[in-house]
């Protein structure tokens, strides 16, 4: 199977060894030339993720045209924020018969769209699906068992993707719900700032079990505003992205989270975001906007917003989460 990896991070990164794993061909793009340059040459990148080398026969560029061309699919696996010019980019050169797997997790901001809606809105195929679920990049490269959620309507796209993931270690189970399996993986990283947050406070183990609980049925009441399936929460996308995130310091919505627990400078929280990848700090903007508009009230959501937001003491989650209804 050949496939167009677009995206050089960790996650990327992440991907293309499992899909070298069940040998596909793989080309794989970087905006940069001088990265693509460097990873061509290195067959390593050590800034995100230095663990793993890159294996001789995968394909490195940076011309666009090149990496997603005659490819039996493309995975998209990039920054939230940048999709909209990417797929700008890749509309030249996208037939109808093309199949697209989205590995990026987020909601736009201003547009409130999702990623799948950015991609439609750009490009001629129709042929799309989402991956998502409990799998940081580190954990993928060691080869242990990692179940991923791909939802789509396509069940072309969703065998393609199945053929490239899905192997001795990777379990994916299936979904038709796209709009859910992105809901939970945009929203979870919302929450895992709360729970960072909670960490920074000095909260314990039966405080964070508390709130998973409680955020738990606000994902539900969220994917029904956005007519989806409530179920879906139960997915690996859902309580598995959930309990994964909210629980580890290798997420960076956790991490930035608990700066904001510990009472970190504003300056030292903009650093934090100027030199990391904070996704949940993108959408909780967009999913507190969308909420709104839909006059949907989730209190979580609010509160989150308030606190990283509009500057309220952080201390205020932890009452919250006893005097919520």
């Amino acid at each position: 199977m050949k496939i167009g990896l677009l995206g050089c991070g960790a996650y990327g990164l992440a991907l293309s060894s499992i899909m070298h794993d069940n040998h596909c061909d793989i080309t794989m793009w970087t905006r940069s030339k001088e990265e693509a340059d460097e990873l061509t040459k290195t067959r390593c990148n050590k800034k995100k993720l230095p663990a793993y080398t890159i294996p001789d026969d995968i394909i490195i560029t940076s011309d666009i045209k090149e990496c997603i061309t005659d490819k039996d699919l493309i995975v998209i696996a990039i920054p939230a924020a940048g999709i909209d010019g990417l797929a700008q980019n890749m509309a030249p050169y996208i037939k109808k018969s093309d199949h697209i797997l989205i590995a990026t997790k987020g909601i736009e901001q201003g547009t409130g769209l999702f990623i799948h809606e950015i991609i439609l809105k750009y490009l001629k195929t129709r042929n799309v699906a989402a991956i998502s679920g409990p799998s940081f990049a580190v954990d993928l490269i060691t080869k242990m068992p990692a179940g991923l959620s791909v939802a789509g309507k396509r069940r072309e796209t969703i065998k393609r993707a199945r053929i490239a993931l899905g192997n001795s270690y990777i379990k994916l189970r299936t979904s038709s719900d796209l709009i859910g399996i992105e809901a939970c993986g945009a929203i979870k990283n919302v929450i895992a700032i709360a729970a960072g947050m909670i960490d920074g406070l000095g909260a314990n183990d039966s405080t964070t079990a508390m709130l998973l609980t409680e955020a738990t049925h606000d994902m539900m009441n969220i994917l029904q505003a956005f007519h989806a399936k409530r179920k879906t929460v139960t997915t690996f996308a859902g309580l598995g992205d959930l309990l994964l995130t909210c629980t580890s310091v290798k997420s960076r919505n956790y991490s930035f989270g608990k700066l904001v627990g510990t009472g970190k400078s504003k300056e030292e929280i903009k650093e934090y975001l100027k030199t990391t990848t904070v996704e949940g700090y993108y959408t909780l903007e967009s999913i507190y906007k969308l909420l709104k508009d839909k006059r949907v009230s989730i209190p979580i959501i609010d509160l989150i917003y308030d606190i990283v937001v509009k500057g309220e003491k952080p201390e205020s989650l932890l009452s919250f989460l006893v005097y919520k209804l």
